[in-house]
């Protein structure tokens, strides 16, 4: 399959099902014309079709007869409704790339019937604004092919991490989940900054910015996290001071158990127990 010939279809219109239609039609490897959207909610696909100039089809099945790559943007209670719509008209000439939470890929695998190459991701919402971390686990016996073309999916929101389906929880809990810690901490710093007399929208800004420019320095530099702490820590200066305050209170350990605890969330989800 090359870029030339494949056709693309996203069920689900949704925030992350937008944000790679989004992504694809402002790139390069996609042209819009083979870019197909189906969502329960026509007002969502119109909106789409308005703005990015993708097909609307009609129904899940409309869908999967137009398209070779076909993205599954719906949430996890509806995977298995939708999968049976399109099981009779999937053919080994399909890919299924899945951004469902717990639903594994033996499971997309039997409710396609075995017909297809199937791909599991899991995206984070900083997607919707082209620097989503998005990890991505395969099934081994799929072609070279059809990974290329989901990495060129997914890269077209931000970045790509290839795992295995076992550190699927871990992936969960530090990059599916962590943009809501971030926007806590975030909050928090802000409140700061508005205690020590800042206006709210100067703190927001501030805070947000410092943040950005915190992670990229990780990911540019290549330091580690702790060295660069360093740098900003002078002896004896403001911020060693507020280092010490944070370790005291435990920041680093409460950060750990949040990720231990999503993680055993997501596991537990995994196994079909119910959302608590």
């Amino acid at each position: 399959m090359s870029n030339q010939n494949k056709t693309i279809g996203v069920i689900g219109a949704g925030n992350m099902g937008s944000a790679l239609l989004r992504g694809m039609a402002g790139g390069n490897n996609v042209n819009t014309e083979s870019i197909w959207v189906y969502d329960t909610d026509l007002s969502k696909s119109r909106q789409l079709h308005q703005e990015l100039c993708v097909n609307i089809a009609h129904s899940a099945k409309d869908l999967t007869k137009k398209c070779n790559i076909i993205i599954l943007a719906v949430k996890p209670l509806y995977i298995a409704d939708v999968l049976s719509e399109i099981v009779n008209f999937l053919t080994s000439a399909h890919l299924i790339l899945s951004i469902a939470a717990g639903i594994t890929i033996e499971q997309l695998r039997e409710a396609a019937g075995g017909k297809c190459h199937i791909i599991r991701a899991m995206p984070n919402t900083p997607a919707l604004v082209g620097e989503g971390m998005t990890a991505i686990c395969i099934d081994p016996s799929i072609p070279e092919e059809y990974i290329t073309i989901a990495c060129s999916i997914l890269q077209s929101c931000g970045k790509v991490e290839f795992i295995t389906e076992s550190q699927i929880h871990g992936a969960t809990a530090i990059s599916g989940s962590s943009p809501a810690y971030v926007y806590l901490f975030l909050e928090a710093l802000a409140d700061g900054g508005v205690m020590m007399g800042l206006s709210r929208e100067q703190s927001y800004r501030m805070a947000a910015q410092s943040l950005l420019g915190a992670a990229k320095m990780v990911l540019q530099t290549g330091k580690h996290p702790g060295e660069l702490k360093d740098m900003v820590c002078s002896p004896g200066g403001t911020t060693i001071d507020a280092i010490a305050s944070l370790e005291n209170d435990g920041l680093r350990g409460t950060i750990i158990k949040a990720v231990q605890v999503c993680a055993e969330k997501s596991m537990a989800m995994g196994k079909g127990k119910k959302n608590s």
